[in-house]
């Protein structure tokens, strides 16, 4: 869900008199590109006057010395430099031309200074880094490219990297989820500067949904077993492709340790450092991850996918599936067919509870009890082909930068913050 509410963080910063928020600075930098840089132009920098689009003023700023070059070899040149983010009320970070390279000193000494002096950050994609870097994310909610999204959360501990967002609205720091969810956020900013009627314009002009969320595009509820880029060249990265071609059989954390030739504690440890994920986590949702896939796309019950994705019983399915994705599997796939009809018939949609309860067994119903899937007992972790060693191993918290929890509030800075990803969270099981 993307966050709408524009709550203002407890320790709001009044805008300094020199800067006005209707004037927008874009930080460009060589190698970032050229589709996420040119969203804030696009919307930011052309007179929509006549649609009804209040207007910006648009400073285009160089982030480093020039030339910039971007994608296809082009080179542009930028007419402000970052002089000119002094005057500027809203800065905008498009994208970070590598999540392995540091961003310039004076460029994030130029967004502390402005963001001290009330400005609105937005990192759009990889921009996120950048804000990372300057220490504007510390302690705050933030998403990214979910590909990007481990090495944000490892790189970055201080930042609750929640992936499943299209963007995030943190007041006066927003941040965006790859390429097409910049977009969605220039947009929100549009709507929280001058309304609905002001964003939906600028949305017929782009011919762009007016206001998509994350679950329009079932990516809140889609996890992915994509890793960060740099586990690529590492050992471990052949027991990690050994794993996801072997879902269907039942292994714990023990069997992959084993396959990388190291003992339980090395194997976390470099597991950990390199994912930002304990590995019986990870291996949790990846079990998830091929359940919901056969959900979708075959007919198996959900006895036959508790099988197929190395669960040792239906119950240990359930549980791990309504933690990780909300609803129970049966509901999942009656929701999934529902907003998919198959052979050009509508299907009636179903209700989640309804659909669960037409299709789990009540002996089912009684042994998950009034807590549900939330009170696993670390027995039951046992009955899924999992080691429950890391369950029960005081000091090893079961949190994972990249857990896939849905949030229960909104992401804001007041109370009621939900766990995000990167925060401690209970126990597996």
């Amino acid at each position: 869900m993307s966050q709408d509410s524009a709550a203002v963080p407890d320790a709001a910063r009044k805008l300094a008199a020199r800067r006005r928020r209707e004037i927008v600075a874009v930080l460009l930098f060589s190698g970032g590109p050229i589709f996420e840089s040119s969203i804030p132009l696009s919307v930011f920098g052309i007179d929509r006057q006549d649609a009804g689009v209040p207007r910006y003023r648009l400073l285009v700023c160089a982030g480093e010395d020039a030339p910039l070059r971007t994608t296809g070899g082009l080179e542009l040149s930028a007419p402000y430099g970052l002089e000119a983010i002094s005057r500027a009320g809203t800065v905008v970070v498009p994208a970070w031309r590598s999540i392995t390279q540091a961003p310039p000193p004076a460029a994030l000494d130029a967004l502390r200074r402005a963001h001290e002096e009330g400005a609105r950050i937005v990192g759009l994609c990889t921009g996120a880094f950048v804000l990372a870097a300057a220490g504007l994310l510390d302690g705050r909610p933030a998403t990214t490219h979910w590909m990007y999204a481990p090495t944000l959360a490892k790189r970055y501990p201080s930042v609750h990297v929640d992936p499943r967002e299209l963007f995030v609205d943190d007041g006066d720091v927003l941040t965006s989820a790859g390429t097409a969810a910049g977009i969605d956020l220039c947009l929100h900013i549009v709507r929280t500067d001058h309304g609905a009627d002001a964003a939906n314009a600028l949305a017929r002009r782009l011919v762009v949904p007016p206001r998509r969320t994350a679950s329009d595009l079932g990516h809140q509820r889609y996890l992915d077993r994509s890793l960060p880029e740099e586990i690529g060249a590492d050992p471990l990265a052949e027991v990690v492709a050994w794993a996801l071609e072997h879902l269907h059989e039942q292994f714990d954390v023990e069997t992959l340790a084993a396959r990388a030739y190291m003992s339980r504690r090395t194997f976390d440890r470099r597991f950990r450092s390199l994912t930002g994920s304990a590995p019986l986590q990870w291996l949790i949702t990846q079990r998830v991850l091929q359940a919901q896939r056969l959900l979708e796309t075959s007919d198996y019950s959900v006895d036959e996918v508790a099988g197929r994705c190395g669960f040792r019983s239906p119950v240990a399915l359930r549980g791990h599936f309504r933690r990780q994705l909300g609803a129970s599997p049966a509901a999942y796939r009656a929701a999934y067919r529902a907003r998919r009809p198959q052979n050009g018939a509508p299907e009636p949609a179903l209700r989640p509870e309804r659909a669960e309860r037409a299709e789990r067994p009540e002996r089912e119903r009684a042994a998950l009890g009034a807590g549900g899937a939330d009170r696993f007992s670390a027995a039951s972790l046992a009955g899924h082909g999992l080691a429950t060693a890391e369950a029960g191993d005081p000091g090893k918290p079961q949190s994972d930068a990249y857990a896939s929890r849905l949030p229960e509030t909104p992401v804001g800075r007041g109370a009621g913050r939900p766990v995000l990803p990167g925060q401690r969270e209970r126990p597996v099981g």
